[in-house]
């Protein structure tokens, strides 16, 4: 067992908790943010021990949660960078709901200890392109955009950032369509190769699985 059993234990656990909660405070269509997916792959991971999940989950998170944990200190010192961790002092949200959140902080280190005991599936990066893509198109086209005036504030908009970084307002630099083919060309290089190259570097590549 390359995973420790009481790990997937704690993991299932959390989800256990983290699911009802997020379906009845926030929707189902919460669960279509980059990170709420990578949740689910790596469950599949660890109940499975194959790589290519929690190889997905990690070129696709790594970085941009890195970039979520420095804006929320930022916020939490007081300082407004980008508006993406807004929603952690949102008083619409309870301190047990925003408690839930925080499995953006650990979830990577997470998910980099699953790919040193599984080894990293070069498929990964294809493999996570492809959804992120499809839920990104999803996310423009069907979901409410950044700005729009819900019913319920807690229902999610703007997600997966397709609207800009500011959940009340979308961005104004360029035409919408525009903004989301850079937005997804951006992601795929500065954040999804980078991060391919170098778990390719530190962990051999795992057979196919």
């Amino acid at each position: 067992m390359r995973v420790p059993f009481g790990l997937k234990l704690a993991y299932t656990g959390f989800m256990a908790v983290l699911v009802p909660v997020y379906w009845s405070n926030y929707g189902p269509t919460n669960f279509l943010y980059f990170c709420d997916t990578s949740l689910f792959l790596t469950l599949l991971a660890m109940w499975t021990e194959t790589a290519l999940p929690a190889s997905m989950a990690a070129v696709g998170l790594l970085l941009p949660q890195f970039f979520w944990c420095v804006d929320f200190t930022a916020e939490l010192l007081g300082f407004h960078l980008t508006g993406l961790t807004s929603y952690m002092f949102d008083a619409h949200h309870s301190l047990f709901l925003r408690g839930l959140s925080l499995f953006h902080g650990w979830l990577p280190f997470l998910l980099v200890y699953l790919v040193l005991r599984l080894g990293y599936d070069r498929r990964a990066l294809k493999a996570w392109t492809a959804l992120a893509i499809v839920l990104s198109l999803i996310a423009f086209f069907l979901l409410p955009p950044a700005g729009a005036q819900l019913a319920d504030p807690k229902k999610p908009l703007n997600v997966n950032l397709v609207f800009g970084f500011d959940d009340a307002r979308p961005q104004t630099w360029m035409p919408a369509g525009l903004y989301l083919l850079v937005w997804i060309v951006a992601l795929i290089t500065l954040a999804y190769l980078p991060t391919h190259w170098v778990l390719q570097k530190i962990r051999p590549a795992a057979p196919s699985s």
